[in-house]
């Protein structure tokens, strides 16, 4: 069965851009799988708590090898492990905080991100999943615009994600979001309006591209 894993961080609800996007391309992907399966899971409204040092250190551990104390501390690791390796994509909403990743989304990484097992390792569990990340921001980051460089969503989630995990990533990025509401921004509603359609499409699009797309 097809199954896709998908996660939300923004924090504003049905406001939401990245939202918005990651919805599209779930409706897409649900429209080329009807029996398939969606794992989603929340981390505004659901978030996982930090990694401690029992959880961390447990994941040394083989799963067999385990003390009771061990398999108790790993129990979230494992569990939002095997949810990523049962998934045949990944979607992630990762809306810009103050130039970088929710910490919600952070600490399912910390999850994740397993050595031996998920990354640090000659055939990591997730190797060539395809992951698709919908990082909107308020402003624009593009080359050419005040804030260039200064977009630490994508080099952070593309070394997280890509060279550490193995994942096949792809970034949607909607932009200028706060155009709308921002007086000083008026001017730029049409590029916001723009990146909008264009994100939503491209959404819609790659999740149907996947569906074709020969296994790795």
């Amino acid at each position: 069965m097809a199954t896709l894993l998908h996660i939300d961080t923004s924090l504003n609800g049905e406001n939401s851009h990245s939202r918005a996007v990651t919805a599209a391309f779930r409706k897409a992907w649900q429209s080329e799988h009807p029996q398939g399966r969606v794992i989603y899971r929340d981390l505004d409204t659901d978030p996982v708590p930090h990694l401690r040092a029992a959880a961390y250190y447990a994941g040394y551990t083989a799963p067999a090898e385990q003390s009771p104390e061990e398999r108790a501390a790993f129990a979230l690791r494992a569990q939002l492990i095997e949810e990523a390796e049962a998934a045949d994509v990944i979607l992630l909403g990762a809306p810009m905080h103050n130039y970088s990743i929710p910490s919600t989304l952070k600490a399912w990484l910390d999850h994740v991100f397993t050595v031996g097992r998920t990354a640090m390792t000659e055939a990591p569990s997730l190797a060539g999943k395809p992951a698709v990340v919908v990082t909107s921001r308020g402003g624009s980051y593009q080359e050419g615009t005040p804030q260039h460089g200064n977009d630490y969503v994508q080099s952070y989630l593309r070394q997280a994600l890509g060279t550490g995990l193995g994942l096949d990533v792809t970034f949607i990025v909607p932009e200028l979001t706060m155009a709308p509401t921002v007086p000083a921004m008026a001017g730029l509603v049409p590029l916001f309006e723009a990146s909008r359609t264009a994100s939503l499409a491209a959404a819609e699009s790659h999740a149907r591209e996947l569906v074709t797309r020969p296994a790795a």
